[in-house]
């Protein structure tokens, strides 16, 4: 299963969001591939098919094996959900 991160290394919301998804690593095991797209262009070019115009800015989470995605802040549980293809 692939867990994709994308996120622009200044946005709040993206920095409040990596603690949840480290905390949900760190107690879980999963990981997510992080991917900065602010400053890394290839990237943003990696988000761009996989958002598919769905969030349009970051940060984005994705399951690539469901398909199911989280648009900007989420709580534990909903990220949680996520990773866990629910």
């Amino acid at each position: 299963m692939a867990l994709l991160e994308f996120y622009g290394e200044e946005c709040p919301h993206c920095i409040k969001m990596f603690e949840v998804s480290k905390k949900l690593a760190a107690e879980t095991g999963l990981a997510f591939e992080r991917n900065e797209v602010w400053h890394h262009p290839e990237n943003e070019k990696k988000m761009e098919p996989l958002d598919h115009g769905r969030c349009g800015g970051v940060p984005f989470f994705i399951n690539t094996d469901t398909d199911k995605f989280i648009c900007g802040e989420a709580s534990y549980e909903e990220l949680k959900n996520l990773a866990e293809g629910k």
